[in-house]
């Protein structure tokens, strides 16, 4: 079994949680928490397409051309090489799921 208890914890943008619950060679799924108005920085991937799936709060991605908002049970999907950020715009925390294939590990190029 795994859960945010048993998996690797890590912190990011200074008060963001991350949980590893799966870390292989071919696929990475990690639940994240964001606070309020917290932002990622904007990047893309050259190989992984990921899904951002919500379990509570709202989520933004921000894309060059448009920005998406989900809510919990709702998902995104970034392929490869497009542009994007997570940003929590909303008054409470988000937590969601981010499914990487392949893991981005050495993959991620972020932009000013």
């Amino acid at each position: 079994m795994i859960s945010k208890g048993s998996a690797e914890h890590y912190i990011w943008g200074g008060d963001c949680d991350g949980w590893h619950l799966v870390k292989s060679d071919d696929l990475s799924v990690i639940q994240e928490r964001m606070p309020p108005g917290r932002a990622e920085r904007r990047h893309f991937h050259g190989k992984a397409r990921q899904l951002f799936y919500v379990l509570s709060g709202r989520l933004t991605m921000s894309f060059p051309d448009r920005d998406e908002t989900v809510g919990p049970g709702e998902a995104v999907e970034v392929p490869p090489g497009c542009v994007h950020q997570a940003v929590n715009a909303g008054p409470e925390a988000v937590e969601f799921l981010v499914i990487s294939a392949p893991p981005t590990r050495l993959d991620r190029i972020e932009l000013p």
